[in-house]
């Protein structure tokens, strides 16, 4: 399986089908893998625009960008926890 990861500069909007050759894009044997790269370009001042994938998968710029902040994330082990209670 291959998923291919476009990217493009920050403030860049998602992408068609049509502008696809236009951009950059990086392929994975997994979306592990291209979910990762998504977060390292979104790290470094560029944008992941889009992730699709052999097996259908397309996931647009808002989907990546909501998925890189879904709940799973490890949190920072610096921060101290929220109890619910004021101190």
């Amino acid at each position: 399986m291959t998923y291919r990861v476009y990217s493009g500069p920050r403030g860049s909007q998602s992408i068609s089908p049509l502008q696809k050759d236009r951009h950059l894009y990086k392929e994975f044997n997994s979306l592990d893998e291209a979910m990762n790269w998504a977060r390292h370009i979104n790290d470094s001042g560029r944008v992941a625009l889009l992730i699709e994938g052999d097996d259908g998968t397309r996931l647009t710029k808002q989907q990546i960008v909501t998925a890189l902040k879904s709940p799973e994330e490890p949190k920072n082990p610096e921060e101290p926890e929220s109890h619910g209670h004021a101190a």
